[in-house]
Parts: C-alpha cells; sequence; structure tokens
C-alpha cells in the first residue's frame, strides 16, 4: 500500500502525523510525505520518504487580496485581527489556498499514485485530488479540522471540482466522506462540525529516544510542578515577521515576546510551586529570577506532563491531546486560531481553564483556580481512562488497509 501524506503550517502537523506515518512504514508501506522546506526535520529521523513541493507556508499562501477583500479586516491599519481570521479561514482553505495546493500536490500525486492519502487539515486540495486519482483520503489530528464548517468550504471546493472536471458535491460533509483520523475520545472531542469515526490513543513517544535532563529530574517534588509554553506556531510566525517586509503578515499575531514575559511573570508570584518555562526560543528577560522558577529553550513536553499538576498552555490541539493522555490539567491562554475555542472547550469540559486576563495577575489566579480544583483533577483523570480505552496508534494501519 502507497500513502501519501501532505504536511504544512508547524511542527506541531507533522508531529501529529508522525506516529501514524511511522506505523505504516514499520508495517511494511511505502510512505511518502508531502510538506514544505521547514517541516522536513520532523520525519527525516524515520523510515519514510519526503519530498518538498510546497514553497514555505505563510499567511500570504491563502490571505490573498482577494480573499481580504471578502472581509473588511477591523483591525488598526487594515490588519486582520483573529475574529476576522475566523471569517477568513473557510474561504481562503478553500479558495486561493487549496488552489494552490493543488498545483503542488497533484503532480506529487500522480507520480506517486497513493492508494490512500491522509492529508494535513489545512489541505483540503486532497479532498479533490482523492476524487480525481479515485482513492480515499482522511484529515488527521489537526486545530484546522477541529474548526472549519465544511458547509463553509462546500461552495470553494466546488469550485475546484468544477476546475478539475468533477461533479460538484451537494453535502458538506464530502470533505470526508471516509471520516477522519483522530487521538481523542468521541466524548472528550474538540472537533466542531465533524462526527466522530477512527479514534486511536494519543502517544506519548512521538520523540524516539527523548529524556527529561538531569536538572528538571532534580527539581523538587514537595510542591506543584507547572509547564508553562507557548508551543511552535508562535515563534515561526514570529520569524516570518523578523524576516523583512516582503513577508509582512497581513495577520495581526499576538505578540509573543509580551506574552512570554507575562508568562514568566506570572511564574514568579507562583512561590508555593515549582514552574518550568519553555520559551521555544523566544526572547525572554531572565534576570534576577527567583529559584521557584525555571527558564529552557525547549523541553520534551509529553514526557514532563506526565508529572506536572498544571500546564500552562497556548492551547494548540497538539498539547491539548498531550494533557489529556497524561491527565494533566490545564490553565489555557489562548493566542491565535483554534486556541480560542480549544480554551472555551477545555473549561467547558472541566479539564481546567480558559485563561480570559492576560495580565501576569490573571495568569497567577487562573493557574492557583486549576490547582485548588478537585473536580478539574477527577476530570482529567477520566480522560486519560478515555484515552486509553481507545486502540493504540498500530491498530489504525488495519483499518486503513480494509479501508483501501
Amino acid at each position: 500500500m502507497r500513502v501519501l501524506f501532505t504536511t504544512l503550517g508547524s511542527p506541531s502537523h507533522g508531529r501529529a502525523q508522525l506516529p501514524l506515518a511511522r506505523a505504516l512504514a514499520e508495517a511494511g508501506h511505502e510512505v511518502l510525505v508531502a510538506t514544505t522546506p521547514a517541516l522536513v526535520s520532523v520525519f527525516e529521523k524515520d523510515d519514510v520518504r519526503v519530498t518538498i513541493p510546497m514553497e514555505e507556508f505563510t499567511p500570504q499562501n491563502f490571505i490573498t487580496p482577494e480573499v481580504l477583500e471578502q472581509v473588511a479586516p477591523s483591525g488598526p491599519d487594515g490588519e486582520v485581527t483573529q475574529q476576522d481570521l475566523e471569517r477568513l479561514l473557510p474561504r481562503a482553505v478553500a479558495g486561493p489556498m487549496a488552489g494552490k495546493l493543488r498545483e503542488w500536490v497533484l503532480p506529487v500525486a500522480q507520480e506517486f499514485r497513493p492508494d490512500l492519502i491522509l492529508r494535513d487539515g489545512m489541505d483540503l486540495s486532497s479532498c479533490v485530488i482523492a476524487e480525481q486519482l479515485g482513492i480515499p483520503q482522511l484529515p488527521t489530528p489537526s486545530g484546522a479540522s477541529n474548526l472549519i464548517d465544511p458547509a463553509d468550504v462546500l461552495p470553494g471546493l466546488n469550485g475546484l471540482r468544477e476546475e478539475s472536471g468533477l461533479p460538484v458535491q451537494e453535502d458538506p460533509l464530502s470533505i470526508v466522506p471516509h471520516g477522519r483520523i483522530d487521538y481523542v475520545p468521541a466524548a472528550f472531542s474538540f472537533a466542531q462540525h465533524l462526527p466522530p469515526s477512527w479514534s486511536y490513543r494519543q502517544t506519548v513517544a512521538v520523540d524516539r529516544g527523548s529524556v527529561l535532563p538531569r536538572w528538571i529530574a532534580d527539581l523538587p517534588t514537595d510542591r506543584p510542578l507547572v509547564l508553562a509554553a507557548l508551543g511552535t506556531a508562535l515563534p515561526m510566525f514570529r520569524r516570518m515577521a523578523a524576516d523583512g517586509e516582503e513577508r509582512h503578515l497581513p495577520v495581526s499575531m499576538p505578540d509573543t515576546v509580551r506574552t512570554l514575559g507575562s508568562m514568566i511573570a506570572a511564574a514568579t508570584r507562583l512561590e508555593e510551586c515549582t514552574v518550568v518555562v519553555s520559551t521555544s526560543g523566544i526572547p525572554a528577560d531572565t534576570d534576577g529570577l527567583p529559584p521557584h522558577v525555571h527558564v529552557t529553550d525547549r523541553v520534551p513536553q509529553p514526557l514532563l506532563l506526565e508529572s506536572v499538576d498544571v500546564f500552562l498552555t497556548h492551547g494548540g490541539f497538539n498539547s491539548i491531546r498531550e494533557s489529556l493522555r497524561t491527565a494533566t490539567p490545564m490553565a489555557v491562554l489562548p493566542q491565535f486560531g483554534d486556541q480560542l475555542s480549544n480554551a472555551h472547550r477545555v473549561q467547558e469540559l472541566g479539564l481546567g481553564r480558559h485563561v480570559t486576563d492576560s495580565t501576569p495577575d490573571g495568569i497567577t489566579a487562573a493557574v492557583r483556580a486549576v490547582l485548588a480544583d478537585p473536580a478539574i483533577g477527577a476530570r482529567s483523570r477520566a480522560a486519560r481512562l478515555a484515552m486509553l480505552a481507545l486502540p493504540e496508534i498500530d491498530s489504525a494501519v488495519a483499518d486503513l488497509e480494509k479501508l483501501v
């Protein structure tokens, strides 16, 4: 069986697909990942082929002037706010972005001749490509799959179908004719518009050979342990913005340095805890920090979460799933995109708190509220039990073989 993965966005998108790609390759199937230059490193240590037909992922690839004309930006100086982005997203991913991805991915698919496409949630072009090739396709876990309403993208996809000589579809769920893959049980689903289908257990072993650094293993255990992290997408967008005017982002993004500074300031106030802050390489002022605060560029997050009492997180879907898998209560400080709805869903499910006050005092209060609420801990343990009741990711191989 030949399986084509499409991967774009931040490294977290690739990390969500990696266990599945690894399982298929270990079962003897031929796996090809079509991705961007920045995401090659996610897959390079595994026995999968990687090709780079896509340009570097930037908002300009899908938030084009034509799309911007459809939704009047409400931010200062004509910038697109996060609220605008939610209205723009369906038009963009099923319009210019799907068209561009089709140009990039279709030649790869025609040459590789896959039996199955496992697509990034933001890649709707592969819905049409799969129809052209007469093969099944399924989206892999991503915030985009959770957020996009199929009814909103149907007109754009039907336009792409017509361009490809395919019949238009009336059913919005034609974007998932064979279902979707998730690593979350139905009772804890974050998908707003898609029905549950193929669910498997979130793994804690995405990075093979990862271990905790010795200094973390030596941290005191007589007080709560808090992990604070901002994920991988925000640093990526920050680097894009720093590249120059030619890559100016059309979206008003959060000030990552300020957000990280607020998280560190909140950590200093949590004197009753030990706090590890992962910066993902974002500059941070660490002068004069109290001994209970430890700042580092990166940590093996899935491993550390197994011993964390509260996770102060940006609310990316990878981090959410890793928290569910390890029964880690969350304080979610959302920054953009699906993170806002994820924060609401975390609170709705009783798994933590949505941090609505992003000042250091507000963040501190939210973390303390999570620590003090035994119901959140109990609900988080229930989520972990539900996760452990799912089949392991290796069982997806047999399911996909039967589908093909």
